[in-house]
């Protein structure tokens, strides 16, 4: 009998045709979900007939209350090598493998300089504009060129956005919680003296942090009203990082330019969440790891992940 396999978020419905699955042909039928499974009842439901589960990102959570409801399942494989929402000690408790996928860093910090320069140039309101007949220009466009760029976190990420600031000609200054002068030296970027002097400071902020107990909640309502009125803030790493209502009041009253989110406290986004249609907030639907070669690389790994599974030599094993 063929074992089941779901794939799970599979919204562009490409997870198995980007990849090669046809080494698991003989040994393992697979099912590919388009839509989002949020409430546990219904992955509980949806998941009881299968042994193995391929999940994208963070995105499902699997508690230990979910998981003992999956008695048939042994393999999760997650997009990612780093995943904070599975229970490993319920999933070895249950007998579950656990692995991990290569994930690319490149594609959120090309969507980080899409939204960030999508919100200095008003690329949305000029092209909504033009395309409905409107007035020829209607904004004036923000500088990049000898302004500052401020990022919290200067990791894998956070530097390579750094290297695109520099080549612009911006001013860049970083800080995280552990950030040492040596890091920012080696990277050739400004230490600022503390999280408040850079938000004070800086015309763009980005946020490039992993999300933990000192990260979370890093930007609520006092440091955002740090910020200048000009300035910008662009979140594409995690949305717990920022209070999410704060954001909201801030681009509500114009106390800061604009803000651009990738990442939101619920995803999918329910239709009717204020931030579907907040003034000068530019939103995407959690693209910054969305290209062709992240998931090409996912679901291939995925693929290798199975096979070394079966063949009782598990690979890339996280937790």
């Amino acid at each position: 009998m063929l074992l089941r396999c779901a794939v799970l978020d599979d919204f562009q419905n490409v997870a198995t045709t980007i990849a090669d699955w046809s080494p698991l042909r003989d040994r393992v039928e697979v099912t590919s979900f388009t839509e989002h499974l949020a409430d546990e009842d219904e992955l509980a439901a949806a998941l009881a007939d299968f042994d193995i589960v391929v999940t994208l990102r963070e995105r499902v959570p699997f508690p230990a209350s979910l998981l003992d409801r999956l008695p048939r399942l042994r393999l999760i494989v997650a997009s990612g090598m780093r995943n904070s929402v599975i229970d490993y000690a319920a999933a070895e408790r249950g007998g579950v493998t656990v692995s991990g996928t290569q994930s690319f860093p490149t594609p959120p910090v090309e969507l980080t300089w899409a939204l960030l320069l999508g919100l200095a140039r008003g690329l949305v309101t000029e092209h909504n504009t033009l395309r409905a007949n409107g007035p020829w220009q209607s904004t004036v466009g923000a500088d990049l060129h000898g302004r500052r760029l401020g990022l919290l976190g200067l990791g894998r990420i956070g530097g390579r956005v750094a290297r695109v600031g520099l080549a612009f000609g911006m001013e860049v200054t970083a800080w995280s919680p552990h950030l040492t002068k040596e890091r920012t030296d080696e990277a050739g970027v400004e230490l600022a003296t503390s999280k408040e002097e850079l938000l004070a400071s800086a015309d763009y902020v980005s946020l490039h942090l992993v999300l933990g107990d000192t990260t979370r909640g890093l930007l609520g309502a006092a440091e955002l009203s740090l910020m200048k009125p000009t300035a910008y803030l662009i979140n594409t790493s995690r949305s717990a990082l920022v209070d999410q209502d704060a954001l909201l009041t801030v681009v509500r009253e114009g106390r800061i330019a604009g803000a651009a989110v990738d990442v939101f406290d619920t995803e999918p986004l329910p239709a009717d969440h204020p931030m579907r249609t907040a003034p000068r907030l530019l939103t995407t639907p959690h693209l910054g790891y969305v290209s062709d070669l992240n998931y090409r690389t996912y679901y291939t790994q995925a693929v290798e992940n199975i096979e070394a599974h079966l063949a009782g030599t598990p690979l890339r094993r996280l937790g």
